[in-house]
């Protein structure tokens, strides 16, 4: 389809067409000229991440090691993920709008997910066995023979914890405040070279369009068909792709898939056509959606959790579980972005403070053991109020 753009009233400002193709392809020279693959790589190597923190047999040291892997290092089951030059770590926190003057921030960012992965094989990879109570690491199984659920002396699941809270700080502020923001898209020479086409050298595309391919590449750079990626949204990755695809399956929500599809498509549409002010539009977009995405699914995890403890004899390793999860979603809060600022809809600070409240652990508190329903249901409050959806919308 054609996307038409008046430049305004003055009739000798030509308008610009922009040819929006159905899927998300586009062609230099009768060439691909999108290219995602660091993006692919990463999340490859997050998924290998998140598994191997349920493998007791590791070491802290190994672990660490895949999150800040170094290049040609033996760290994953993937050779190719080994020769690799890239890592997760680096990109955790790294976005140019909110962390490149902010280390501080940055830095203790980085700490947290060091002191989760390290914590895991040091603290409850040998409690493995052992039954979990407050104030114990160990394993609890889900009543009626369900799931086992390895927590920490809190109740809390680190492989989740770093699992969700990888959707925000490496994936959603990359996508959000990093390859979409106009530091990024509009550095240096890059209108210039797009309006010129200049490749880069040795590539078949020009830095801008590169940019919005490598903001794409964190949402869909793990689909089966990366052009046509919502026909298996939800089920190519851990990440972003699964939770728009949870999302998507929530009648309340329904549409948010194509929302975010389109507007990447359109976006990129926009840049060949040379049309800033509608990529930038799509940018905007974009940013609303995911951050939406990432508070409903944090209502939706304390809410179950709520639920689940205030049953008559709560299944604790359920309600740890809900709650574990909603943990990484809140913390990642944090990296959302309000289209309307150069800011997140959360600070660091109002995250903490949600964090204090649904996983106590000040003054001898135990975490999610001793998290009471009144204190889910305030902080799912404060999520919903800076967004369009209410509690019970995400709850269910």
């Amino acid at each position: 389809s054609s996307f038409l753009m008046s430049c305004g009233d003055d009739e000798v400002t030509p308008s610009i067409t922009i040819d929006e193709p159905a899927n998300y392809a586009f062609t230099r020279n009768g060439s691909s000229s999108v290219s995602f693959s660091g993006q692919t790589t990463r999340i490859a190597m997050a998924e290998e991440l998140i598994s191997a923190l349920k493998t007791s047999t590791l070491t802290a040291t190994s672990l660490a090691a895949m999150f800040d892997h170094q290049e040609g290092a033996n760290d994953f089951s993937d050779s190719d993920l080994n020769a690799s030059s890239k890592n997760v770590k680096s990109k955790v926190a790294a976005s140019s709008d909110l962390f490149s003057s902010n280390s501080t921030d940055a830095s203790a960012i980085k700490a947290d997910f060091d002191a989760w992965i390290s914590t895991q094989a040091n603290d409850v990879f040998p409690n493995w066995s052992t039954d979990a109570a407050k104030g114990v690491a160990g394993a609890i199984q889900e009543t009626g023979g369900g799931s086992t659920r390895y927590v920490n002396a809190n109740g809390l699941e680190y492989n989740q914890a770093v699992a969700k809270s990888l959707i925000g700080a490496l994936l959603t502020d990359q996508v959000l405040n990093n390859y979409l923001g106009t530091a990024v898209l509009d550095e240096a020479s890059n209108r210039v070279d797009q309006e010129a086409g200049t490749v880069i050298e040795g590539k078949n595309y020009v830095t801008m369009e590169h940019k919005w391919d490598e903001a794409y590449g964190y949402v869909y750079g793990a689909s089966q068909d990366a052009a046509n990626p919502n026909t298996t949204i939800g089920s190519d990755d851990s990440f972003l792709n699964k939770y728009i695809g949870r999302v998507e399956g929530d009648t309340d929500f329904a549409g948010i898939a194509a929302d975010i599809f389109n507007a990447f498509k359109l976006g990129r549409a926009a840049i060949v056509a040379g049309d800033y002010t509608v990529r930038d539009a799509q940018a905007a977009i974009i940013r609303l959606k995911i951050s939406e995405l990432i508070a409903i699914r944090a209502v939706y995890y304390l809410q179950q959790g709520k639920a689940a403890l205030e049953a008559t004899n709560p299944d604790m390793a359920s309600v740890f579980h809900d709650l574990s999860e909603g943990f990484g979603f809140v913390y990642s809060l944090q990296f959302t972005r309000n289209p309307l600022a150069n800011e997140a809809f959360f600070t660091r600070t109002e995250v903490e403070g949600f964090i204090a409240n649904i996983y106590p652990t000040a003054s001898q508190a135990n975490g999610f053991w001793e998290v009471t329903p009144a204190n889910l249901q305030t902080v799912s409050e404060a999520i919903a109020a800076e967004f369009s959806f209410t509690v019970e919308q995400a709850g269910s």
